[in-house]
């Protein structure tokens, strides 16, 4: 492993001036700056990050605080930390990922003991605790969700909203006028999560301004518990045309369900969702979806926050940031007057 004494004799420096480089203390020249990265990239050394932290006063470390509930599907989740992860290597910050069911206690321990430079949280409720936490410590934040008080942080989320419109209108133009729509999880309404009933409101409102007969559904979330909801629901609801998922583990589950019962998509049902491309293939979905970009709100969340912890007062004031949808069209719907 190289040391900072290999990089001194690689840059032709002394270690003291690649600690200086290192920490900031002193100025440098750019060119004495330049043999020094480079030697840094040859040799891929990698300064210790107690000796890094005492001497900048920085511990490279951003806080990634999740929750993860039995209300909600784990894998979606975690499509938000891998691109969250990724920025912030290539920003130069190890992650410290949290998931203390008790976050504000958990958010306000790591925060006072200076083992962050900021803070990103993610599955925001709409009254979260944790929020208030994070106005009231010194770092800064940022998270990937819409609470009720957006005031003092940075805010990333999708456009719920914008995507329940966008596949209303395409069942609408198809000529459905009685769809079924799961919505997420009685519980996920119960503790705010206000993505759940942006979607359901916006879908509902949209439907009710067409004529569009809706019957919705808080999807379930565990097996075998979700089959057999959708079993019932396909046989309570057999004059609906086409069904809007918004329920990762009720969308995960249909095309086994759908395919036990004989029934094609968009012959027998049309189906649309929401969900990322990359869930849709982890599952192997074959649906017309909004995609979520959780990789587009993952890395904001994490570029806002290097940004702030980095230059504060050039930061710019905090902002609300919503991501527009896009539909990809994988041909599960059809005309409603070509079903049968």
């Amino acid at each position: 492993m190289a040391t900072i004494d290999d990089v001194a004799r690689r840059a032709g420096v002394s270690p003291s001036t690649v600690s200086y480089a290192m920490s900031g203390k002193r100025p440098i020249s750019p060119a004495t700056r330049a043999r020094i990265d480079e030697a840094v990239r040859e040799l891929g050394f990698t300064p210790h990050a107690g000796a890094r932290a005492l001497a900048t006063a920085r511990t490279m470390v951003i806080g990634l605080f999740v929750q993860f509930l039995a209300s909600e599907f784990s894998p979606a989740m975690l499509q938000y930390v891998l691109p969250i992860a990724d920025t912030a290597r290539e920003a130069g910050y190890d992650i410290l990922m949290v998931t203390d069911q008790d976050g504000p206690t958990a958010l306000r321990r790591i925060a006072d003991s200076n083992r962050v430079d900021g803070v990103i949280l993610l599955n925001v409720a709409h009254a979260a605790p944790r929020v208030a936490v994070l106005r009231s410590v010194r770092q800064p934040g940022a998270m990937v969700g819409l609470p009720r008080d957006t005031s003092g942080v940075d805010v990333f989320d999708l456009s719920f909203e914008e995507g329940a419109r966008l596949l209303v209108d395409h069942l609408h133009e198809l000529g459905h006028r009685t769809i079924v729509l799961v919505t997420p999880q009685t519980h996920v309404f119960e503790r705010g999560g206000a993505y759940a009933w942006r979607f359901r409101d916006a879908a509902l409102e949209r439907a009710s301004s067409y004529g569009i007969r809706v019957f919705s559904f808080p999807g379930e979330t565990q097996q075998p518990a979700t089959d057999a909801q959708l079993g019932r629901i396909l046989d309570e609801t057999g004059e609906a045309s086409a069904w809007i998922v918004h329920n990762d583990a009720t969308i995960a589950a249909l095309p086994a369900v759908l395919h036990a019962r004989g029934m094609r998509v968009p012959d027998d049902l049309s189906v649309v969702g929401i969900y990322s491309d990359d869930f849709g293939r982890m599952f192997s979905l074959p649906y017309t979806a909004v995609e979520t970009h959780p990789d587009t709100l993952g890395r904001a969340a994490v570029q806002a926050l290097v940004q702030r912890m980095l230059d504060p007062d050039g930061a710019g004031a905090v902002a609300t940031s919503f991501v527009s949808p896009t539909l990809t069209d994988r041909g599960s719907t059809t005309r409603a007057s070509a079903r049968r």
